[in-house]
């Protein structure tokens, strides 16, 4: 199937009034055609079970939906290890939104299997001056590397977090709190005691206290770990 063809399929799938209240919750995402999730995952299922996917590169302008599906195609499609990874590598450029990122690192399932070499290929990403490769390397590290092996390894890595935006932070501070709520005793000393800015800080203990799966006593000794904002 071609790009052409491709297109043409995620056109007849779209929802006007859907594309319309997504756009509006993915910044920066380009041209949203406003196809669902459900339908995006069954047709990347179809393209890869034919094995009839054109892959990269995108066409030049490719929309948010167009994007999307050549990484669900990555993550599902079999491929040796170090084809994958050279693919994964080819496609963390394009990602420029949050919903893309997420999704592609959801779909990553080979992680799980191959942990080693997927944490030592995250290492430059989470090292990296730019948003979403680090978003990237924070989301591989909450979705398939809060395990008993990787756990210590992967505090490390947080603790060393550092960037302005955002959605970098945003993700370090739910790959916290996913680590809090998994392993509480090993990650209480990162937020006990840390060199994390303000707001990626306040905000992981928020959203650990968000969770069902602390308890009540627990949540009011992390509220007293909040930092307060400084008076001007």
């Amino acid at each position: 199937m071609t790009h052409r063809e491709i297109r043409a399929r995620l056109e007849g799938m779209a929802e006007p009034d859907f594309r319309d209240f997504s756009a509006a919750l993915v910044p920066g995402c380009g041209e949203m055609l406003g196809v669902r999730l459900p339908a995006l995952r069954g047709f990347a299922q179809e393209l890869v079970k034919s094995n009839d996917h054109p892959g990269l590169p995108l066409p030049p302008g490719a929309c948010f939906e167009e994007t999307m599906l050549l990484g669900m195609v990555i993550g599902a499609a079999k491929m040796p290890l170090a084809e994958r990874l050279e693919a994964i590598a080819r496609f963390v450029p394009l990602i420029n939104n949050w919903s893309v990122c997420d999704s592609f690192c959801a779909g990553i399932k080979t992680a799980k299997k191959e942990q080693a070499a997927f944490f030592q290929f995250l290492a430059p990403y989470l090292e990296s001056g730019k948003c979403y490769e680090v978003r990237f390397g924070l989301v591989m590290l909450l979705d398939w590397f809060v395990n008993e092996a990787y756990i210590d390894r992967t505090l490390e890595r947080l603790a060393a977090f550092r960037h302005p935006d955002y959605y970098a932070q945003m993700a370090a501070a739910w790959a916290i709190s996913i680590a809090y709520i998994k392993f509480p005793q090993k990650t209480l000393p990162l937020l006990m005691q840390n060199s994390l800015d303000d707001f990626t800080h306040n905000k992981a203990i928020q959203k650990i206290r968000e969770s069902r799966r602390v308890s009540e006593t627990d949540k009011r000794a992390l509220l007293a770990l909040k930092r307060k904002k400084a008076l001007p």
